[in-house]
């Protein structure tokens, strides 16, 4: 029989994103920061109303509950996931969303700031959108779409198995994580506690799109120490650490940045620098799609800093790479299973399925590499981590669907 979908996402989302859960990568913490413990206590005490016992928020803040099965089946026990938090790169305090019923096409002015305007020459995915309605911000905040979006729509499809249990399924984990922005959405899962052979996130881009690969990923730390004196009579003797380090920012390659990169091209991207006279410390991330073009990447920036010192000959360095994530792709590729019933169910849940790569990363990325091969589903969300982020309704709306149809294809090819 087929599902009777009684949509409760849109209610969902619009209460989830008015819950400030911007993450913090300067904390320490897990989570970062406590407010993301508003969302979770919520999520957990609703799954508990839908039925799902067990559902719980531990100390660290992750959300975990389970959906027994209802078949006589032995089925993988597969897991839903996304993240509560919203990006650093964008306020998500007090949140008002807006709702455009029926785009008609054209920009979309956000009401409290004029110069907010989603232009639909910049946002090409719009034309998409004909007839739906569209959820933007007042254009004060961003709107936490990524990944609240994700949220909702995993909280409807567990409402909509429930009330549908003429659709079989195996059991159903639930998770939901802290601080993914901010590239620890997977530090403190308990896979142990979990129990799940296979994962889903559900924080894609456009409808339709399911991502097998992304990035991998390092981080850089170049430490250079310079040679301090005294201005007045620093001819000859001073060499400025805080110069050293900007002529490096200034040598790295215009061809090899994010601002001039697509597709599978990586890139060379510095995101902090910091420090003085005596000593200062610049910070880069390194982002390709194979290792091979990693090591490639960091060996160009060792040859460029080298050059760079030949000026500086009292000054030293120190150059620390550490890994932050790799290609999902590599995991994914043994269990070509997960990928094959996620396409079968985006098909029938109506919508013409993509497969596609991801220029960044999700808590699937490392989840496939601890031992939960884990692809990314699309949840809708568009422009995310700024004031113009949107989503449809209806695209939500697909995603509940497919999880819905995901949960009983694995039953079905038990």
């Amino acid at each position: 029989m087929s599902p009777n979908f009684t949509h409760t996402v849109l209610d969902r989302f619009l209460r989830y994103v008015r819950i400030d859960t911007q993450s913090d990568a300067s904390s320490p913490t897990c989570p970062s920061t406590e407010k993301q413990k508003d969302l979770g206590r919520l999520l957990a005490q609703e799954l508990r109303d839908l039925g799902l016992k067990d559902a719980h928020m531990d100390e660290h803040g992750y959300v975990y509950g389970t959906l027994p099965a209802n078949t006589g089946k032995t089925v993988p026990v597969i897991c839903f996931c996304s993240h509560m938090d919203t990006s650093p790169d964008c306020t998500g305090k007090d949140v008002k969303p807006q709702i455009v019923r029926n785009y008609r096409g054209g920009d979309i002015m956000l009401p409290a700031d004029p110069k907010q305007i989603i232009r639909a020459a910049e946002h090409p995915a719009l034309a998409e959108q004909i007839g739906n309605d569209i959820v933007t911000t007042d254009g004060t905040t961003l709107l936490g779409a990524d990944n609240k979006a994700g949220v909702a729509e995993i909280m409807d499809a567990v409402q909509v198995l429930l009330a549908n249990p003429q659709i079989r399924h195996g059991t159903i984990k639930i998770l939901f994580t802290p601080d993914e922005e901010i590239g620890r959405g997977a530090d403190k899962v308990d896979l142990t506690k979990l129990g799940a052979a296979f994962g889903y996130t559900i924080d894609g881009e456009s409808v339709g799109h399911l991502e097998d690969e992304t990035f991998s990923a390092d981080g850089v730390t170049i430490t250079i120490q310079g040679v301090s004196a005294h201005p007045g009579f620093a001819k000859g003797k001073m060499e400025h650490a805080l110069k050293i380090a900007a002529r490096i920012v200034d040598r790295l390659p215009q061809d090899m940045t994010p601002e001039t990169t697509e597709g599978r091209e990586g890139f060379l991207h510095p995101v902090g620098l910091e420090g003085g006279l005596d000593s200062a410390t610049l910070s880069l991330i390194v982002r390709d799609f194979t290792e091979q073009g990693l090591k490639e990447k960091e060996g160009l920036l060792e040859d460029l800093v080298r050059a760079v010192m030949k000026d500086f000959p009292r000054s030293s360095y120190r150059i620390e790479v550490k890994q932050q994530y790799r290609n999902m792709k590599e995991v994914l590729d043994r269990h070509p299973e997960v990928v094959e019933n996620a396409l079968e169910a985006i098909g029938r849940a109506g919508v013409q399925p993509v497969l596609s790569s991801i220029r960044g990363g999700t808590d699937g990325s490392r989840l496939s590499f601890m031992g939960l091969p884990c692809p990314n589903i699309f949840a809708g969300e568009h422009a995310f981590h700024s004031r113009l982020e949107w989503v449809s309704v209806q695209d939500m709306e697909a995603a509940v669907r497919t999880i819905v149809h995901l949960a009983a294809l694995w039953e079905e090819k038990a």
